[in-house]
């Protein structure tokens, strides 16, 4: 017979990414009783394989830069990205207690950002739409710092390391892509290397954690201090439901039942749906069977939030243009013989580097963001019965930027030419041969992109006119930084499908982040956070970090509210949060900031 137990807490976070620490973190902070829970033998969940980047406008970190700007400007610009989807409500939570909880987490815990003066919005040209001072990144973090912890800790996403090394966002990739070709920058990686290799022989792993795992890092470091337990390989079977309240959680742990009673809250944050096949049947129509889809989100993400909250009333809004954040993915061998699926981020702006469907002809800006991009795949894919595209580039931009999973020179190719998730050809006929891709046409589009492309110009679609397109480019590319010929062969070509970063469609929530029932009344004791809730960019992605920034303010909000809500304070604003932003054990602090 199954051993039962019973383990009792003031709130219970159902997963371990940034949404549900932030959510522990302020919780605890308040003096409640938090227990994580994460069904994984790792924690940190998307977050740890993300790109660690937050967008948040308005935050001190921006003013420091100069860069001040006012609610109305980041609403003017989320109304407009969201469209018929807006939602003032959370929108109107998000812009005012985003800063603050930026101010809460860098004055009282271990997480910091570094903010670069410039990094455009994906639509910086729109209404409200900025150059810079919105997204952040999470500073480079000492693994050394979580003790034994770290080797809980799950590892970035293979694909975007090297040699398993975690690269830092911005500067430190622009030294490896000129490490060939500056001599500080050829001493800047041997001395990263160094460092990594030596890591690796003494601890096992890299320990200078970068990005999503910098963040992860830093926020399960904060919740250790404050006591908060983490149980790992601990799933939530089903909620605890009494008297229509929301009272706690059945969990499995070491092969037992353990009765988890939260006497104030239980908090959503397991990461949405990436890997739940009937979901993605039913809200993604490039995957009619489940299967068309190719996420590198972890495979752990299979909804489980969504159907906790369901069982106890919640509703999953599907009404959003676009259920999660598209990207283009190439699938590649990895050494083990598994597949891994890589995330075509910045590599498609680079100069030298078209993107072509099976008819062989350009289809979009190749530069734009990658959740536009796959949309503007899908249009042009329709009625040819698959979706997917390649990107196609010549020797030389190859082993200048490299392309995908291929890295520049002087790392080698031979592996993705074996494997065949690089394809190669001599002239572009034999490229297009190789590929399936029309032959007459790809010489054509090839010809008449390297006309204009000489001279830095690409009047078909603008590639290099968007500031996103020129962030991403090469800046001592000119006099386009996102344009030049293919003209050297042979010829490249990586294939690309439909993958996702994160899910947008999810549980309908208030301000606050409380789950609601079909008529749009509060689940009492259920909140959800993160891609568990539904996206406040209305199935849109407006700039670097419009989940992670989202997640951490909403995680916020959740362990402001609750800890408010368990007071029984009458004078708490409509947010539910109390005016400062900041509970008592962080008041002083700030201020002292």
């Amino acid at each position: 017979m199954e051993d039962s137990r019973q383990y009792d807490c003031d709130v219970l976070v159902v997963g371990s990414g940034a949404s549900g620490m932030a959510a522990a973190i302020t919780a605890a902070s308040a003096g409640l009783k938090v227990l994580i829970i994460e069904k994984e033998p790792r924690f940190g969940g998307s977050t740890a394989r993300s790109g660690g980047w937050l967008w948040i406008p308005g935050t001190s970190l921006a003013k420091v830069q100069g860069i001040h700007e006012t609610p109305d400007e980041g609403r003017a610009y989320l109304r407009h990205e969201a469209g018929d989807s807006y939602n003032a409500e959370r929108v109107d939570a998000f812009l005012e207690h985003g800063p603050r909880a930026v101010d809460f987490f860098t004055s009282n815990t271990e997480v910091q950002f570094d903010m670069p003066l410039v990094f455009p919005d994906y639509h910086a040209e729109a209404p409200g739409g900025k150059q810079g001072g919105r997204s952040m990144v999470a500073r480079p973090y000492d693994g050394r710092k979580l003790g034994s912890h770290v080797r809980d800790l799950a590892p970035a996403l293979p694909e975007l390391t090297v040699f398993g090394m975690m690269l830092g966002s911005g500067k430190e990739i622009v030294h490896f892509m000129r490490a060939t070709r500056s001599l500080a920058s050829a001493w800047y990686v041997a001395k990263r290397l160094t460092r990594h290799f030596l890591d690796v022989a003494k601890h096992g792993r890299g320990m200078t954690l970068t990005n999503g795992n910098a963040l992860a890092g830093r926020l399960a470091a904060s919740a250790f201090k404050l006591g908060v337990p983490l149980w790992l390989n601990a799933p939530a079977r089903s909620l605890i439901i009494e008297d229509g309240a929301v009272r706690g959680a059945v969990v499995q742990r070491d092969g037992a039942t353990v009765r988890v009673r939260a006497a104030r809250a239980v908090v959503l944050a397991s990461g949405g749906f990436p890997y739940d096949i009937e979901r993605r049947k039913q809200l993604y129509a490039h995957a009619p069977n489940g299967t068309e889809h190719y996420s590198p989100s972890p495979a752990g993400n299979t909804g489980d939030g969504l159907r906790l909250a369901e069982s106890a009333g919640g509703q999953v809004n599907t009404a959003l243009p676009n259920a999660a954040a598209w990207v283009p993915v190439s699938v590649v061998t990895r050494k083990d013989g598994s597949p891994g699926y890589m995330p075509h981020f910045i590599d498609r702006a680079k100069p030298g580097v078209i993107a072509v469907t099976r008819n062989g002809r350009r289809f979009t800006n190749e530069g734009s963001s990658y959740h536009d991009f796959v949309q503007e795949m899908v249009r042009a894919c329709a009625g040819q019965g698959e979706t997917c595209a390649w990107l196609v580039c010549d020797h030389k931009t190859l082993r200048k930027y490299g392309l995908g999973s291929v890295a520049p020179f002087p790392l080698p190719i031979k592996r993705y030419l074996d494997t065949g998730y690089l394809t190669r050809g001599a002239s572009v006929a034999e490229l297009a041969q190789k590929t399936g891709i029309d032959a007459g046409s790809l010489r054509q589009t090839v010809e008449a992109f390297n006309r204009e492309a000489a001279l830095g110009r690409d009047p078909q679609f603008g590639k290099g006119s968007k500031a996103y397109n020129r962030y991403q480019g090469d800046a001592l590319h000119g006099p386009n930084p996102c344009v030049a010929p293919i003209a050297n062969g042979p010829y490249y070509a990586i294939k690309v499908m439909i993958g996702d970063i994160g899910t947008f469609a999810g549980l309908k929530v208030d301000g606050q982040g409380r789950a609601l029932n079909g008529e749009g009344e509060v689940i009492a004791g259920l909140y959800a956070v993160g891609n568990d809730a539904c996206s406040i960019m209305g199935g849109n992605y407006p700039g670097a970090g419009i989940t992670l920034g989202p997640a951490l303010t909403f995680g916020y909000i959740a362990g402001q509210s609750i800890a408010a809500a368990g007071k029984g304070a009458a004078g708490i604003p409509a947010s539910g949060i109390p005016a400062s932003g900041v509970p008592a054990a962080g008041a002083a602090a700030q201020a002292a900031a």
